[in-house]
């Protein structure tokens, strides 16, 4: 069994929580978040955003930053791949798409 060292949890009425812990192999975690008014039709959405960091088998530490919103989960660490960055030509190529009036194919 792996002891928790320190484990907070708070509640605020409106929403607000806050929850963090450590354990005593070093993996600790902290999240906090609250209800978001984003104004859509589907009613409000719950925002959150936190990180917990690791050792890995290497004896490295490992830290993973992450959000969870309307905009769906991202996660972001030094040791997570990253997206090359899409070529200038394609990029002018997607604004001259969008910039264009859409034309629909009524025939089904």
């Amino acid at each position: 069994k792996i002891k928790i060292l320190k484990q907070v949890q708070e509640f605020d009425p409106v929403g607000i929580y806050r929850v963090n812990y450590e354990t005593e192999n070093g993996i600790n975690s902290a999240e906090q978040g609250t209800v978001k008014d984003t104004h859509a039709k589907e009613g409000p959405v719950a925002a959150k955003e936190g990180s917990y960091s690791y050792t890995g088998p290497d004896g490295q530490v490992y830290t993973v930053n992450w959000v969870a919103d309307e905009n769906g989960y991202r996660a972001s660490g030094a040791h997570l791949p990253v997206a090359p960055e899409i070529p200038e030509a394609i990029q002018k190529s997607l604004q001259l798409i969008a910039s264009q009036p859409q034309q629909y194919d009524q025939q089904f």
